[in-house]
């Protein structure tokens, strides 16, 4: 018998087709999604883990929805190079040059910090399975030995490559322009590859010099390339063909490209139903990159005392699908929107009350389209202004609501900490107080500081924003 929730439609956008589409499991009441996880050679940023709360928001809608889940996120802890056409340095090993430790002390290092991050931003580590790429370096050769077998590769003086024109629907994932990029080729780019768009399955370990991270192979001794692992990875544990791929949307025109190719050609199957991709966090410079090694973590904000929480809910109010124009002045609203909705769950948590029918429904139709996150959080605040429900029966539909959402509210909810929610004339004086700092007018900043003081709240100015607490 199928769940009663499972008798709703669920619409996934499919980067593949282009087009929202009628989400079909290959297994009935079953789903498996593979989403790309961190390269460990340094801490997330916040647009990584924009990546993360996504995956872990898809899982729970799925959940909700009475679907059995099996979730994997890979660690890359080797074979990313610095380049995408397979040139530079691995990843961690200029990890492990930056730092003066071993590659395996980087590769720990920084796995432990990507779970403490998720386990900050309620994403239960318990729910995934996380591979590691140099735990499963014999299946990434018996996949090249496959390829090889069937004539899709070649050799070349730096290691094994994919020849794509022997792939014809290459570039139909990305609808890549294989001449353009041809004329536009940089002149660093590896002349010996036959096509601009090959790709290093297995990369050789450089005469005369002993790499930390090498393994023998059939070809002589190297290491994986990054794409590979991901293949790999996912028939071991998923199968040669599965339900949903996620990831950001910069992994479209190579890394996941790559991976259709290597794994259909290898397989002799499709891969994978349905590919969907989050789109960036930028911040005031552009897209959130580590090149300059000056990026905003987790950790910035909790210095900044904002909960990681607050983020998770400021992620929620965009859809996945949109870019986010990064600023402290937008996580701080959300931070008070946060807030206060913790305060009213605060106030009205011990009241018993029954999940309303219609607001779950609503719920539903909301999260089942395509994770529509920000219709469901303004679902919330149109349900606690409702004056024809009462707040017993608000609460424990919020609370179901929230196991999708992942908000951590309920845990919040029963803190005995004060929480302090900034009065609206409070926000006034401050949204005032900014605008003299702009404007260079410190004399006026002063005296609004000191009013907000008298007022009983003290001002913290980090990194250009306003931090406020209660005296």
């Amino acid at each position: 018998m199928v769940p009663w929730c499972m008798s709703k439609t669920i619409i996934l956008y499919n980067t593949a087709s282009k087009k929202e589409e009628v989400f079909t499991p290959i297994e009935t009441d079953k789903v498996a999604i593979y989403s790309c996880g961190p390269t460990v050679y340094h801490y997330p940023h916040l647009g990584n883990l924009r990546a993360v709360v996504f995956a872990d928001t898809l899982r729970r809608m799925f959940m909700f929805a009475g679907y059995s889940v099996t979730h994997i996120i890979n660690i890359t802890d080797v074979g990313h190079l610095t380049s995408d056409s397979d040139d530079g340095d691995d990843k961690m090993e200029k990890g492990a040059a930056r730092e003066g430790k071993s590659v395996w002390d980087i590769a720990k290092f920084y796995t432990d910090d990507y779970f403490n991050s998720l386990k900050l931003l309620n994403i239960p580590l318990d729910a995934y399975t996380f591979p590691r790429a140099t735990d499963t370096i014999p299946e990434q050769i018996a996949l090249i030995q496959s390829l090889v077998d069937k004539g899709y590769t070649y050799t070349i003086t730096d290691g094994i490559y994919f020849d794509t024109s022997k792939f014809p629907s290459y570039a139909d994932f990305a609808h890549l322009d294989i001449k353009g990029l041809q004329s536009g080729a940089r002149v660093t780019e590896n002349a010996k590859k036959k096509n601009i768009t090959d790709f290093a399955l297995w990369k050789f370990s450089p005469k005369d010099e002993q790499r930390q991270m090498e393994w023998d192979s059939p070809w002589g001794k190297g290491f994986p390339g990054w794409h590979i692992e991901c293949s790999a990875m996912s028939k071991k544990i998923l199968g040669p063909h599965f339900d949903i791929h996620t990831g950001g949307i910069d992994h479209i025109p190579v890394h996941h490209t790559n991976e259709i190719a290597q794994s259909v050609c290898a397989n002799d199957e499709k891969y994978v139903n349905y590919w969907m991709h989050v789109n960036f966090l930028n911040d005031a410079s552009g897209k959130m990159s580590k090149s300059n090694g000056d990026f905003l973590r987790l950790q910035t904000l909790l210095e900044m005392n904002i909960d990681p929480l607050v983020y998770r809910y400021y992620l929620l109010m965009t859809h996945y699908r949109a870019e986010i124009a990064f600023s402290f002045e937008s996580l701080h609203a959300a931070e008070t929107a946060y807030n206060k909705l913790i305060a009213y769950l605060h106030e009205h948590r011990d009241s018993e009350g029954v999940v309303i029918e219609s607001y779950k429904n609503a719920f539903e139709d909301a999260m089942y389209n395509d994770l529509g996150t920000p219709t469901a959080i303004a679902l919330i605040w149109k349900l606690i202004k409702d004056t024809t429900c009462n707040d017993a029966d608000k609460v424990s539909t919020i609370f179901d609501f929230d196991s999708t959402l992942g908000l951590g509210l309920k845990e919040q909810s029963e803190k005995k900490d004060e929480i302090v929610i900034i009065p609206d004339e409070i926000q006034k004086l401050l949204n005032e107080r900014k605008t003299a700092k702009e404007n260079k007018d410190y004399n006026h900043s002063d005296q609004l500081r000191t009013e907000i003081e008298k007022r009983g709240y003290i001002i913290t100015d980090t990194q250009g924003e306003q931090k406020v607490t209660k005296i």
